[in-house]
């Protein structure tokens, strides 16, 4: 029987699991073996007992340790350690968020082993794969709690009140880059009543922000800023500081700034520097979502609330574990559907034909076969 493990996450502050009792089921009734390390679930309130109920064994220790090595597909959140990779068999396969451009020891260490690996960045953005895209689904939770955050550090309300003591305005919120994360984030901070106003170098986003309720800050573009699969693409420092111009007078007048921007294997591009921070109001806040990939305001740092004059600055690093819950539930989902293109009745195979597994595919036969990942590697090793 072909076998599948889940192990327990160890980066710090990850919360998120793998796979939920709705994907171990679907796994044990197509046939699979399903093994689960103990306390896999727990952060994420699934506990040993549902997994169990739900056809999977429960693996701890020295029973976890053999798991990794007889397992013909691990599914993780994040990368595992070189060391763990080391303990895969060969012809593995390994499912997961990857993070390919900055792992490049554990990438080698896949190839080394001769493991194939999928990264779940890399799944192409076309619509047969929508129920397949973890960026998308994560990105989507970052959107909605960044709004949260930036209300619970707001002094002030978010919608219009009209009250016996007076009229509180609505508070003015600044969004950058429309996105999944940013076009959730819209579609939260009008739900909570604020004025939303919306940078992005794509000028065709411009009809989703506005059904949204949001208003779109018009840009001197010479060419649209998209990039491949609906990402932007990397601008030049010129625009950059034309774009900085423009929207300073939009930030300065913002209660609430959130940054969604990024560019996939690229620092996140810098769109707040510290001279707008200095110009914005007292009291606003800004939450930047792209710190992971070195942030789009100057002042972040990972994890951490700095406040700069009158301006509180929230940075964090992974804000889908902050639901856990509905954050796993959707990325095992994402998993499943793609392990459904390679699964068949004498095992794993993967399609190299099948433009989803060849886009995703990362490491296969002892080679790092994505070539941006690849190319990376060499310039490390230069």
């Amino acid at each position: 029987m072909t076998a599948v493990f889940i192990p327990r996450e160890t980066h710090a502050g990850e919360t998120r699991v793998s796979a939920t009792p709705e994907t171990v089921g679907k796994m044990v009734k197509e046939g699979l073996e399903v093994t689960i390390e103990s306390g896999a679930g727990a952060a994420s309130w699934f506990t040993d007992k549902v997994f169990e109920n739900a056809g999977a064994t429960i693996a701890s220790g020295a029973d976890a340790d053999r798991a990794w090595g007889t397992a013909d597909l691990v599914l993780v959140v994040r990368a595992p350690s070189p060391e763990r990779v080391a303990s895969m068999k060969a012809g593995a396969i390994l499912v997961g968020l990857l993070a390919p451009y900055r792992n490049h020891e554990t990438i080698r260490a896949l190839a080394d082993k001769k493991v194939s690996s999928l990264a779940m960045e890399l799944v192409p953005r076309i619509s047969r794969a929508q129920s397949m895209d973890a960026l998308s689904s994560q990105a989507s939770i970052g959107g909605y709690k960044s709004v949260i955050l930036a209300a619970n550090h707001l002094g002030r309300y978010f919608p219009l009140l009209m009250t016996a003591a007076g009229t509180i305005p609505p508070a003015r919120v600044v969004i950058m880059g429309a996105g999944v994360a940013g076009l959730q984030a819209i579609a939260t901070a009008k739900r909570l009543g604020a004025t939303v106003e919306v940078s992005d170098i794509r000028p065709e986003v411009k009809e989703q922000i506005e059904s949204l309720g949001g208003k779109f800050i018009e840009l001197p573009m010479q060419e649209s800023g998209a990039g491949e699969g609906g990402y932007a693409k990397e601008m030049g420092e010129d625009f950059l500081r034309k774009q900085r111009e423009i929207v300073t007078r939009h930030v300065s007048q913002a209660n609430v700034v959130i940054t969604t921007a990024l560019v996939p294997g690229k620092p996140a591009p810098r769109l707040v520097t510290k001279e707008m921070v200095d110009q914005m109001r007292n009291g606003a806040v800004i939450v930047d979502l792209a710190v992971e990939q070195g942030g789009n305001c100057e002042l972040s740092k990972a994890d951490e609330i700095v406040r700069h004059g009158g301006v509180t600055i929230v940075a964090p690093s992974n804000i889908p574990a902050s639901m856990p819950e509905d954050a796993s539930t959707l990325y095992a989902r994402n998993l499943h559907s793609l392990i459904e293109l390679f699964e068949g009745e004498e095992g794993f195979k993967l399609d190299m034909e099948d433009e989803i597994i060849a886009g995703s595919l990362l490491t296969h036969d002892g080679e790092v076969v994505h070539e941006a990942t690849a190319k990376s590697l060499q310039e490390v090793s230069a």
